[in-house]
């Protein structure tokens, strides 16, 4: 009996500190917006990692290293990372026509998924920060439908 009550409170401790680690390092990424955004923020991801298994893991896969040659890696991309707009835009309206991802030219459609201006927003929150990526701009529905 107490094996049991021990190996459950290393595991209560386990994942405790995972995911307080992953908090933290949240919390250090977005040092520049307020307390109150960072908890839209945390929630906006979770909304949006519900949105990504939905709409995108087919061809962005579960690890957002999309397709090679067929359709681009989110994870590490430095499309992403510098055409934050333009990403927004390809997620709210689709895109067509070649883009160059890491030094890789992709020339696939990625067809209008009709999200809504928050689903769009959560999504590209999640993306932002998932996979390594650390990309610090809160995408809002704000700046979603000035788009």
């Amino acid at each position: 009996m107490s094996k049991i009550i021990i190996v459950g409170v290393m595991a209560l401790m386990f994942l405790s500190c995972n995911s307080n680690t992953k908090k933290s390092n949240l919390s250090a990424q977005n040092d520049t917006i307020s307390k109150q955004d960072q908890s839209k923020l945390e929630a906006s991801i979770i909304r949006g990692k519900n949105v990504y298994e939905d709409m995108c893991v087919t061809c962005h896969m579960p690890n957002g290293k999309g397709v090679p040659k067929a359709f681009p890696p989110l994870a590490g991309s430095d499309y992403l990372r510098e055409k934050q707009t333009q990403s927004i835009k390809a997620v709210k309206y689709g895109m067509s026509g070649e883009i160059l991802v890491n030094g890789i030219t992709y020339n696939s459609t990625m067809s209008p998924l009709g999200l809504s201006d928050e689903e769009v927003a959560d999504v590209m929150n999640y993306i932002n920060n998932s996979w390594g990526n650390t990309i610090e701009n809160f995408v809002t529905v704000e700046k979603v439908s000035e788009l």
